[in-house]
């Protein structure tokens, strides 16, 4: 009989939507899981487990990335948004809005990754060209649609939020 591994567990600290958590982790836990299972942020969703989809797109310390590829106790002391923490009062954010209004989701499991990587893409390139909006969401993947409404919903966030040539 194999014995069965014994892992320490680690404290770590880390903001989820502003709101500072402590824990104790396993070290080989996923961010991915943490935020789901610790936190019970279930909107990431955990799509592949091998960083193919972008289902699990969170933003780390401002920056859109996989959280099935980040162990938890590499985010400790990090700043994360994750999809549940873009609304605000009650409003939502204008990427979700142009999710709802241009009709950019069919089943929803890829919707919180676009969203999130389209929230980054905007925040450092608020006018951004089809070509450019295209190519962030490449590692995004979508089984349901051809990424035209997700493309117009990401452009008519880009013209809410105040890019000037977001429909060229």
């Amino acid at each position: 009989m194999a014995a069965k591994a014994e892992f320490e567990s680690i404290p770590i600290t880390i903001t989820v939507n502003g709101v500072k958590h402590e824990a104790l982790v396993e070290p080989r836990t996923l961010l991915v899981y943490f935020l789901r299972e610790n936190l019970g942020l279930t909107g990431t969703h955990v799509g592949c487990d091998t960083s193919q989809c972008g289902a699990c797109t969170i933003h780390l310390n401002g920056r859109a990335v996989k959280s099935c590829t980040i162990l938890a106790v590499q985010a400790n002391g990090a700043a994360i948004t994750t999809i549940e923490g873009l609304a605000h009062n009650g409003s939502l954010h204008p990427v979700q809005e142009g999710f709802r209004e241009k009709h950019g989701l069919q089943c929803g499991y890829c919707t919180p990754g676009m969203i999130m990587t389209a929230v980054n893409l905007l925040e450092t390139n608020p006018n951004p060209s089809e070509e450019e909006i295209r190519h962030a969401l490449e590692g995004n993947l979508c089984r349901c649609t051809g990424y035209v409404n997700i493309v117009e919903s990401v452009k008519w966030a880009a013209e809410k939020i105040g890019g000037k040539n977001a429909s060229r």
